[in-house]
């Protein structure tokens, strides 16, 4: 396929409906120049293919939802679940998958959020990296979502997200920056909402200055459907892709090509990057006559057994023994809920029953215990008697569809009140309640933690969630899910509390870079489960911590080294993570931020060395004043653990950097920053010292706190001389100089 050639042959009128879908989940043909439609479908979780004349969704291989996914903290094993999506994408003649979606969470009431990754950037961006590098590897695109600042529902394709540069860089850009910049995705998806008030389908600024020119992304950008609300300005400044289609507002671009509001170069660059895709579609088409669905569902489970994190174990309760009487109450036990509602919602391929799964292990009574939302005292009763005398009580509770979908925020963080009833009456019958909770982000524990001698939070998992579910309760797997994000106290503690969601205008990101454990952490607020949490059946040792250099300059590598024991009796996995504090910043840094982790299995008494390397980025922030990321001078703790909050060894390191990257002062800063600051104390000193005002003067800290044109102009009247004040004048002039 010769795109340059193609793009020579092609009328102008090609090139604009090339520009718009053929259909709701096709791409535009030029079937005289043999340019073929390609197929996109949705998921993050899966292939969710819809027979658009029946309705019906294609049965497929569903894995557990993306924030399941991160809590596996295992990179290769979603590169894994990625080649298997692949694979089933090319069996049905899909060419680009669309996902995963990498936005953050702002707030654990975002509907959307068991569809992303983490509260954490770094977090978000290595496990995107690694769904995306296993997609892709199978001849599959993919198309990272949704671009960017879309962590709400409400609103979400009207809103515009008033978001400061730092934070739009540090939190919500820098998953797309790993993703396009380690695994090269073949599509970019962009938002519904407005940033800073201009609309994502025509940002010029974020799609074309940050996205295509500064990242170097080479791929082409698409909308979400039916988010081009400016069709001329989608194509002038960025968008190569509407979606979707057919295309019916291309008179528009027509009449602004003739007359000159739209070039040949803007419609080419478009044109170009389409056909590079549908070049690598037809060129990396596999012939895959059938799809191991077994095989695929074993991958499926692995990926639900690491994602599953135990919150509680109290006594040890858990494993169960073999053969054990329980009562398993709750309906998900037999009707799971296994997925989210919405775009990424699909057909399983197959379902694992938790039920089913448990009664291969244990004598079972089942009871329903609820029908829906709404309390059932005849099932709650039913549930009670079967719970009587039995040797533990297995409790499926979660969210519903109502509660957690896209399409709308969550209220609050509560489970139903069925669900939490029989909590409450099941524990007063049987002190040995194991709570298996199904949702997809975090909920508010406070009302049952402490009726429930243990807690598993299975997430969504997926269609092999029975099963693995099973397999942990009953220690034929070791847990070794952590969390991917914080589950806090209370709602309230959410940073974005009093902004979230905004209104239809706008929605204030008010919290700046302190999202998630960076706010709970820094502040000190107590937490329920902490970013990072998860118990285990074993128990681990982190020593010998080992930094390769004391200190570090521009371009250097610091490679960690920690040996990691298991100490208990049964082989695990531990996640072993590593943050980064900066001890001293000129601008506000949360506590501590995650920079590395690496997950690895020991069998019982085993050691194994742990090596993680840390590169200038680990170190640095967003100087907007630069307009880049850059490392300020000064000492760094590196700390290594098993969550964010259990930091099990420390170390130090001074970074000395080739730049000046703290903000110059200006004249609005006041005399105490001038007097305070090392770049230009030692000249302003002096000078000071001149002025005479002692410190026990009344007008001292009036004086200091005073911006400096205002100290400046006011010295005369204070008696001060005018050699004084013309060498003050002088300094500040020079001081400017330098920092211009």
């Amino acid at each position: 396929m010769n795109i340059e050639q193609i793009i020579s042959d092609m009328t102008v009128e090609e090139k604009i409906r090339l520009l718009a879908g053929e259909s709701f989940w096709a791409t535009e043909a030029v079937e005289r120049l043999g340019v073929p439609s390609v197929v996109v479908t949705d998921g993050p979780h899966g292939v969710r293919l819809t027979d658009m004349e029946t309705q019906h969704t294609k049965p497929a291989t569903a894995f557990p939802n993306e924030a399941a996914m991160a809590a596996t903290w295992n990179e290769e094993l979603i590169r894994d679940a990625g080649r298997v999506m692949a694979e089933e994408c090319q069996y049905f003649g899909v060419g680009v998958l669309l996902g995963p979606g990498l936005n953050g969470k702002r707030s654990p009431l975002g509907g959307r959020n068991f569809e992303y990754f983490s509260e954490d950037p770094y977090l978000t961006g290595k496990m995107g990296t690694a769904f995306v590098q296993g997609v892709q590897s199978g001849g599959v695109g993919t198309s990272i979502k949704h671009f960017v600042a879309n962590e709400q529902e409400k609103n979400r394709m009207v809103v515009s997200s008033e978001v400061d540069e730092r934070t739009l860089r540090e939190i919500y850009m820098l998953p797309f920056e790993m993703v396009v910049k380690e695994a090269e995705p073949w599509t970019v998806m962009c938002s519904y909402n407005k940033v800073n008030g201009v609309q994502m389908g025509n940002n010029d600024a974020y799609l074309n200055g940050v996205l295509k020119r500064e990242w170097g992304f080479e791929g082409l950008v698409m909308s979400d459907w039916g988010a081009v609300i400016d069709k001329l300005a989608s194509v002038q400044y960025g968008l190569d892709l509407e979606m979707p289609g057919p295309g019916h507002r291309n008179g528009e671009v027509f009449e602004a090509y003739k007359n000159g509001l739209v070039t040949d170069d803007q419609l080419n660059d478009h044109v170009r990057r389409i056909l590079n895709v549908v070049k690598r579609v037809i060129e990396q088409k596999r012939e895959v006559p059938s799809v191991d669905l077994g095989q695929h569902h074993t991958i499926a489970r692995s990926v639900a057994e690491e994602s599953l994190v135990l919150l509680k174990n109290e006594s040890q309760l858990l494993p169960l023994p073999k053969q054990v009487k329980v009562a398993v109450l709750g309906k998900f036990a037999e009707a799971p809920r296994f997925q989210g509602g919405g775009s990424s919602h699909m057909n399983p391929a197959q379902l694992d029953i938790p039920l089913e799964a448990i009664s291969k292990f244990a004598e079972v009574q089942y009871r329903a215990g609820y029908e829906d939302e709404s309390v059932s005292e005849a099932l709650l009763q039913e549930a009670v008697e079967a719970a009587k005398g039995q040797d533990a009580v297995i409790l499926f509770v979660g969210t519903t569809d109502r509660i957690e979908s896209e399409g709308y925020d969550r209220m609050d963080l509560s489970l139903p009140e069925s669900h939490l009833r029989l909590i409450e009456a099941v524990s007063a019958v049987n002190p040995n309640v194991i709570v298996v909770n199904h949702s997809g982000s975090a909920v508010d524990f406070e009302r049952f933690e402490p009726k429930a001698r243990a807690i598993l939070h299975a997430w969504l998992p997926g269609q092999a969630g029975g099963t693995a579910i099973a397999n942990v309760l009953f220690g034929d797997s070791n847990p070794s899910g952590r969390l991917s994000e914080t589950f806090p106290v209370a709602l309230e503690h959410n940073p974005s509390y009093v902004s979230f969601p905004g209104d239809i205008r706008q929605v204030a990101y008010s919290e700046g870079i302190f999202v998630g454990y960076r706010h709970y952490d820094t502040r000190k607020l107590p937490v329920k489960y902490e970013f990072g949490y998860g118990l285990s059946y074993t128990k681990f040792e982190y020593s010998n911590l080992v930094l390769s250099q004391a200190s570090l300059t521009n371009g250097d590598v610091l490679q960690v080294k920690v040996d990691v024991t298991n100490t208990g009796t049964r082989v695990g996995k531990e996640v072993v993570q590593v943050y980064v504090q900066d001890v001293k910043s000129s601008v506000p840094k949360a506590l501590r931020e995650l920079k590395g982790f690496c997950k690895v299995e020991l069998a019982a008494g085993e050691t194994k060395t742990v090596l993680i390397e840390l590169g200038e980025r680990a170190f640095a922030h967003y100087a907007e004043h630069l307009g880049r990321f850059a490392v300020e001078s000064g000492e760094f703790v590196i700390g290594v653990g098993a969550s964010s909050r259990n930091i099990r060894l420390t170390g130090k390191v001074n970074f000395a950097s080739q730049e000046e990257v703290r903000e110059p002062l200006t004249l609005l800063h006041d005399l105490k920053d001038w007097l305070e600051d090392d770049r230009y104390a030692d000249r302003i000193k002096p000078i000071f010292a001149k002025m005479n005002v002692e410190s026990s003067s009344p007008f001292f800290p009036i004086m200091i706190g005073m911006p400096m044109r205002t100290a400046a102009a006011f010295l005369p009247f204070f008696g001060v001389s005018p050699e004084v004040v013309k060498e003050l004048h002088e300094a500040i002039g020079l001081a400017e100089s330098r920092n211009g």
